[in-house]
C-alpha cells in the first residue's frame, strides 16, 4: 500500500469558553456570582490555511515556539481532531506517540487495558491477541498482567503504553518528540524500537525543539506560527527560518538563567 498525506488549506476551530470578570465586594458575592453566571462560548482557531503534501520517503521536522500548533496539527493528522476547514487525505496506516496513556482504565488490569489502548488506536482483536506475549514481554509485565493497572508505578503504566503503541509497523509515524520510555534501564531498548519503527515507516512526522535529532532523523522541515505554516523546504532551512522567529521575540534569551542559554546553545548546535 502506498502512503501520502495531502492537506489543502486546512483549518481547525475549537469552541472556548470564557468566563466573565468577576469583581466583588465580598466573598460571599464573589461565589454567588461564581454560581449563576453562564460563560460566554467562543470559537478559537488553532489552525489556519496549512497546505502541505509528504509521500514515502519523507521525514518531515514539524517546528514552532510552545503554542504554534505543532501537537494540534499532529492530533489533526491522527484523526483525534477532525479540521474544519480545509482538505485532508491520507493513504496509509498511521500511528501516533503523543499520549502514551490513551485508552487506558486504571480499574482494568494490564492485560485488558493491553486491549483498551490497543483498540483505541484502530488494531483488530486477532491482531491484539496475536501480539499480547510480545507487548508484555517487552515492556517487562508479563508477571502482572493480571494485576490492575493502578497498582503498577507511572514507569511501568509509560512502558506499557510505549510497548503497545510500537507493537506494530505503521505506514505513517506521528512523533510528539522522540519518547524515552520508564526507567535507565529500559530506555536504550526503547530507543532501538523507536528507531527501528521510524526506519521501517514510509512517512515519519516529528514535532521537537531539539536541533541535532532533527537533523538526525528528517530530511525537510515546515515550520509553524500562530497556528499558521510559515515555512517549508530543506529541514536546514527550516531551522534557520525557525530560528529567525524565536531570535526575534524581545522575550528570547536576554532575560533567561545562564544555564538554561548554555542548555539552549548545545541543543541547537
Amino acid at each position: 500500500m502506498s502512503a501520502s498525506i495531502i492537506a489543502r488549506d486546512l483549518g481547525l476551530q475549537v469552541p472556548h469558553f470564557l468566563q466573565t470578570e468577576r469583581l466583588k465586594s465580598s466573598l460571599l458575592s464573589m461565589l454567588a456570582t461564581a454560581a449563576f453566571t453562564t460563560s460566554r462560548r467562543e470559537l478559537r482557531t488553532l489552525l489556519h490555511g496549512i497546505s502541505f503534501e509528504a509521500h514515502e520517503g519523507d521525514r518531515i521536522a514539524i517546528m514552532g515556539r510552545n503554542g504554534a500548533g505543532k501537537t494540534t496539527l499532529l492530533r489533526v493528522l491522527t484523526g483525534a481532531f477532525q479540521p474544519t476547514a480545509g482538505r485532508l487525505e491520507i493513504e496509509g496506516s498511521r500511528q501516533a506517540l503523543l499520549n502514551l496513556g490513551l485508552g487506558f482504565n486504571q480499574e482494568a488490569t494490564v492485560r485488558e487495558n493491553v486491549y483498551l489502548r490497543a483498540m483505541a488506536m484502530g488494531m483488530r482483536g486477532s491482531q491484539i491477541s496475536e501480539h499480547m506475549e510480545a507487548i508484555l514481554g517487552f515492556a517487562e509485565l508479563g508477571n502482572v498482567l493480571n494485576h490492575r493497572l493502578l497498582t503498577l508505578s507511572s514507569g511501568q503504566r509509560m512502558r506499557l503504553g510505549f510497548s503497545i503503541s510500537t507493537a506494530v509497523q505503521h505506514d505513517i509515524m506521528l512523533l510528539d518528540e522522540w519518547l524515552g520510555a520508564g526507567d535507565a534501564a529500559f530506555v536504550e531498548k526503547a530507543r532501538k524500537r523507536m528507531t527501528d519503527r521510524v526506519e521501517g515507516s514510509k512517512i515519519v512526522m516529528l514535532a521537537s525543539h531539539n536541533f541535532p535529532l532533527l537533523r538526525r532523523v528528517c530530511t525537510k522541515g515546515i515550520v509553524l506560527e500562530s497556528g499558521q505554516l510559515v515555512f517549508q523546504g530543506e529541514v536546514e532551512d527550516a531551522i534557520k527560518a525557525y530560528k529567525k522567529i524565536y531570535q526575534a521575540d524581545p522575550s528570547h534569551q536576554p532575560n533567561d538563567p545562564p544555564a538554561k542559554r548554555r542548555r539552549q546553545r548545545v541543543d541547537r548546535k
